[in-house]
């Protein structure tokens, strides 16, 4: 299969066009960017009405079939966006060996998570087309957000023949560069970007070097097509071993191996065999970490069975960073490039970026597949790219602390804060901050800086409590908890019993634990459960009240230390779960999350409406819409804008972290920093009650005064003993400037 120059319309008729078109973008920086592709016609409306694009049947023999699928892959676009950066002297304007979490933070300190599928739209708008909005973007710089990350948005799921067959996961399945329908266009996109740069914003996008779907790439390695296995992690099985494989389904293309099928052919030499854990895993549908495909011919006359590695779920195929021909790495650098190069984003999120190597163990144990040094290789690779271009990425990394700091020390500018979020979740729902403390100062001892953190409340996944750093690494080290020496997995198996005692189960039924990882549930709900609000069909005024003061202190704890601040729709309108009964369908096999994406509506676009366009249910939402909140002084928006104000006046996003020192109430939590100014403490009250006690740190100078940041009113002098006696109402949390004394 010979390679294309240009990405092809896939029509019977007639080749793509590149079409010169007049496009807003930096020249310096830029010269020679790529003409605008003109747009495909709409994959989705042919594919759905089951009409072949070629006569002929969609199979490996059909060399109609096949150019198709060539068009259709984000192998093939990837080469020709790459090409056209190839030799231009932009590549060389900026510098970009080491990440810079600071530079990322001066761009983009304030972001807004979204959930394409969550987001009820602008009347006959889309998803992109609301993001898009100018009145929204007002709205976002009155509080002091200054950039979105849009989510996934690109075509995702697979290819069944002629057919798209729908995302397995929220659409971190991704098949295509080309955008969903669903959420709008390129011209939309495009225009995104324009709007945020004229409100002092910066849009995020996202890349998944981690897997695909099972789109044109993946069919087409199945035909063992040119270099389309080498982008995967798959291995071909000799017909005379397919006694080896377990029997597909009927009407599926590929089985999960349970795990006798994966220690055989771990002993027969195909596979690197059984992994350090097997995420997403399910009794009968996720065992192990391979599935077997079913025969698939190919256009050499073949058929071919394969067995591949998915880290996550059967549909989503592991890329493959080290095959000789370098396919995958192509593939994700190209469409990298076209993000960033041609659509006008100003970073990237990674996502799945910390499973891009694997190797088999020499001593007979599971394979290494966590922390592996290819990925931290891969990531420089991409890092590195996106800085030589002028953006800037993020990872999100839920591994050991140790994991964070090697792919951050060349990789990502900046890391999702994956420590300390369930530890937070922890301090509110026992009202004890210990374990808090002890995370934060495990990152900071361990080299994590928290400036290069992305501290956020609630995203699309769970709660998690996974605690990788303290259940596999770290799980036979001792650390100090509660006046007794404990093992880091007994540490985790006991954090994770409290959390799910306290937010799910009998004392908060609203909320589902899910799998191993964590708890679906919104941040409201976790704020309600902690509060012991079992019923929240009957939530009152003055408890809704009482849950606007808890998350604003988690907005506090948040927002009030270095690093990038990250909240989502969810938390901005208040959104309860769903009731199970609402998306029955798609909690059927496990995935209880879908309880916490229920469809939200910012700027009252739809106050009628009951779901979004994609069909999520709408959730009950406590706060109201963004423009009735910013009207209301109480209200958690006008908290929130509040809250952010303060930590753009002193620099707290780019600030330095100089201690968490001890406290002397169990529910209190203390943050020291360095400001330009002096020092800066964030001092925060974890419990219902009214507590008081000294906040004492060597990184305090006696005789310095204290100023509430807030109000500008006095609040006391640092001692001989470098401390200061402190009161904070319940869920209170106080920012406070330390002046030195005068020399």
């Amino acid at each position: 299969m010979t390679e294309r120059d240009e990405p092809t319309t896939p029509t019977s008729d007639s080749p793509a066009e590149v079409v010169p078109e007049e496009v807003s973008y930096d020249e310096h920086l830029f010269p020679a960017r790529p003409a605008r592709l003109r747009p495909r016609a709409r994959l989705r409306d042919r594919l759905w009405q089951r009409k072949p694009k070629q006569p002929g049947s969609p199979t490996g023999d059909n060399p109609d079939y096949v150019s198709w699928l060539v068009s259709e892959s984000m192998l093939a676009d990837a080469e020709t966006y790459a090409r056209h950066f190839s030799g231009q002297g932009s590549m060389w304007q900026n510098p970009y060996a080491a990440p810079d979490p600071r530079a990322a933070i001066a761009k983009a300190a304030v972001w807004f998570t979204a959930y394409p599928i969550s987001m009820i739209t602008k009347p006959g708008g889309t998803f992109l087309g609301t993001l898009g909005d100018p009145d929204l973007w007002a709205a976002f710089q009155r509080i002091g957000i200054d950039a979105i990350h849009t989510g996934p948005v690109k075509r995702a799921g697979g290819i069944s023949g002629w057919d798209l067959t729908p995302s397995v996961d929220g659409h971190f399945d991704r098949i295509s560069t080309q955008f969903d329908e669903v959420f709008g266009t390129e011209d939309e996109f495009r225009t995104l970007c324009e709007v945020a740069t004229a409100h002092g914003g910066t849009v995020i996008d996202d890349i998944v070097p981690g897997h695909t779907g099972k789109g044109a790439d993946f069919r087409l390695a199945e035909m063992k097509v040119g270099d389309y296995p080498g982008i995967y992690h798959m291995v071909e099985i000799p017909r005379d071993k397919w006694e080896l494989l377990p029997a597909v389904p009927r009407g599926a293309d590929s089985v999960n191996l349970d795990e006798e099928h994966e220690r055989v052919l771990s002993e027969e030499g195909f596979i690197v065999g059984r992994m350090q854990r097997v995420i997403f895993f399910e009794p009968g549908v996720k065992e192990t970490n391979w599935s077997a495909t079913a025969p698939v011919l190919g256009p050499d006359g073949v058929e071919h069975r394969w067995v591949y590695l998915h880290y996550f779920k059967e549909g989503q195929p592991s890329l493959n960073w080290i095959d000789p021909t370098f396919a995958g790495m192509r593939l994700v650098i190209g469409d990298a490039l076209h993000s960033l190069g041609d659509l006008g984003s100003g970073a990237l999120r990674l996502d799945a970026n910390g499973f891009l190597g694997v190797e088999k163990s020499a001593t007979g144990g599971p394979a290494w597949s966590e922390g592996h040094p290819l990925s931290e290789a891969a990531n420089q690779l991409i890092a590195s790219m996106v800085r030589k271009v002028g953006g800037f990425t993020f990872q999100e990394l839920n591994l050991t602390i140790d994991d964070i700091r090697s792919t951050s020390a060349r990789g990502a500018d900046l890391s999702y804060d994956f420590v300390n979020r369930p530890a937070y979740h922890h301090a509110l729902a026992t009202a004890d901050t210990e374990f808090l403390r002890l995370t934060m100062r495990a990152a900071r001892d361990l080299g994590v800086d928290t400036v290069s953190l992305v501290h956020a409340l609630q995203n699309h996944d769970e709660m998690t409590y996974e605690l990788v750093h303290f259940a596999t690494l770290h799980a036979g080290e001792r650390f100090s908890f509660r006046g007794e020496e404990i093992l880091g997995g007994d540490l985790a198996l006991l954090i994770r019993a409290e959390l799910t005692a306290a937010l799910a189960g009998e004392a908060a039924p609203y909320n589902a634990v899910f799998t191993t990882n964590g708890i679906a549930s919104t941040l409201v709900s976790v704020i309600a459960a902690s509060l012991g609000i079992s019923d929240i069909t009957t939530i009152t005024d003055e408890q809704v009240a009482a849950i606007t003061r808890a998350h604003l202190l988690l907005v506090m704890f948040n927002a009030w230390q270095p690093g990038v601040f990250a909240l989502s729709g969810w938390d901005l309108v208040g959104a309860l779960p769903l009731d199970r009964k609402q998306v029955a369908a798609l909690i059927k096999d496990g995935d209880t999350r879908w309880i916490h994406r229920g469809a939200y509506d910012l700027l009252g676009y739809q106050p009628a409406a009951t779901e979004s366009a994609a069909k999520m249910p709408k959730a009950r939402a406590l706060y109201g819409s963004l423009a009735d909140q910013l009207a209301d002084p109480a209200s958690f928006v006008s908290g929130l804008r509040d809250i952010l104000a303060i930590r753009a006046k002193y620099g707290i996003a780019t600030a330095e972290q100089l201690d968490i020192p001890d406290v002397s109430h169990k529910s209190m939590h203390v943050m020291v920093h360095r400001i330009a100014d002096g020092e800066q403490i964030t001092v925060l009250n974890f419990s219902g009650e009214t507590i008081a006690g000294s906040v004492r740190s060597p990184a305090l100078t006696p005789g310095s005064r204290v100023v509430d940041a807030v109000t500008g009113v006095p609040a006391g002098e640092v001692d001989d003993l470098h401390s200061l006696y402190v009161a904070l109402q319940p869920h209170e949390g106080r920012a406070l400037l330390v002046v030195p004394p005068p020399r």
